[in-house]
């Protein structure tokens, strides 16, 4: 048994609240749900998230028509100005939304036992677990799919020692040939994560890999969840 599956296992077993029981049921087998929140610093023991969206993938397709959004009130900090300046999302912006707490309950119905994709879905997910712990005592048992993981393997995978890698966001959608939404909006990173995802899922399927130019010195490729 994996270990992912053993941690599953214990949480569901210390699983608060049985009403929650439904994030351990497998999704439906060709779906997964795209994730983004936006958050008032980078720091998941002190920050809080101001907006959430979610979006369903169901076989090839990202279904926009089904999409969970919502801006947050932080309880516990507000976003700083470097914070801002990213997702220009201000305190008098979510003066009037209701806090996690509140939002969570939706959010994990929309969710469901799905997969979550994402960009660095790590630490939205870290973001989400503040919360989750409150609600149901567990952190969320949901599969991770990294797409930055996705895409190293797709470039990086056989390179050989010293080579560059880059994997911000931007350049991942300019080699997958996707075309960018307004970067920093929750609903536009989870879409084109989801995009990502669909194209790099379907590139290994072929065995295609991502051509790469630039050679050096680079850092250790993520991990997922």
């Amino acid at each position: 048994m994996s270990r992912g599956a053993l941690w599953r296992l214990f949480y569901r077993a210390s699983l608060g609240d049985h009403a929650y029981k439904f994030l351990f049921e497998p999704g439906p087998p060709d779906e997964a749900v795209a994730l983004d929140c936006e958050t008032t610093g980078l720091d998941p023991r002190h920050d809080d998230i101001v907006a959430v969206a979610a979006v369903r993938i169901r076989g090839n397709r990202i279904l926009t028509s089904e999409r969970f959004e919502a801006f947050v009130r932080p309880e516990d900090s507000q976003a700083g100005a470097e914070s801002i300046k990213v997702h220009r999302i201000r305190q008098r912006d979510v003066a009037d939304a209701l806090p996690m707490r509140k939002v969570l309950p939706d959010l994990l119905r929309f969710i469901g036992g799905r997969p979550l994709v994402g960009y660095y879905i790590d630490f939205d997910v870290r973001m989400l677990d503040k919360y989750a712990m409150d609600l149901i005592e567990v952190k969320l048992p949901n599969p991770q799919i990294e797409v930055s993981g996705m895409y190293y393997d797709r470039k990086y995978g056989n390179a050989p020692p010293g080579t560059v890698f880059d994997l911000r966001f931007d350049n991942i959608l300019k080699d997958l040939g996707i075309p960018p939404l307004a970067a920093h909006d929750a609903l536009n990173d989870a879409v084109m994560a989801g995009m990502a995802y669909l194209a790099l899922r379907d590139m290994k399927a072929r065995g295609v890999r991502i051509r790469r130019d630039r050679m050096g010195q680079g850092p250790p490729p993520p991990t997922g969840g």
